[in-house]
């Protein structure tokens, strides 16, 4: 399986979405799994949290909230995808 994966799911009528099994597996994601929630725009960021109070994960939502900001100022940098998925390591 690559680093990336995209897949597709719907919204039910109470606004539940099913993350896709495939997704689930290689992130463990099991019954109770904790995430943290974003909504910037048309974007929902979206990060499971092994330790609720765990600072580094929430620094990195900042992070990434910091970053959309930027982005739909028109601030940002292009880059290969080699170089983005490099830096993208490094989260």
């Amino acid at each position: 399986m690559k680093n990336e994966t995209i897949e597709i799911t719907r919204a039910s009528s109470k606004g539940q979405i099913v993350l896709p099994k495939g997704i689930r597996t290689k992130l463990h994601i099991k019954k109770g799994t904790v995430f943290a929630l974003k909504a910037t725009s048309n974007v929902i960021m979206l990060k499971k949290i092994e330790d609720p109070v765990l600072k580094a994960d929430l620094e990195t939502l900042k992070g990434v909230e910091k970053a959309w900001k930027e982005i739909e100022q028109g601030k940002f940098r292009k880059m290969s995808k080699e170089d983005f998925l490099k830096e993208l390591t490094t989260w």
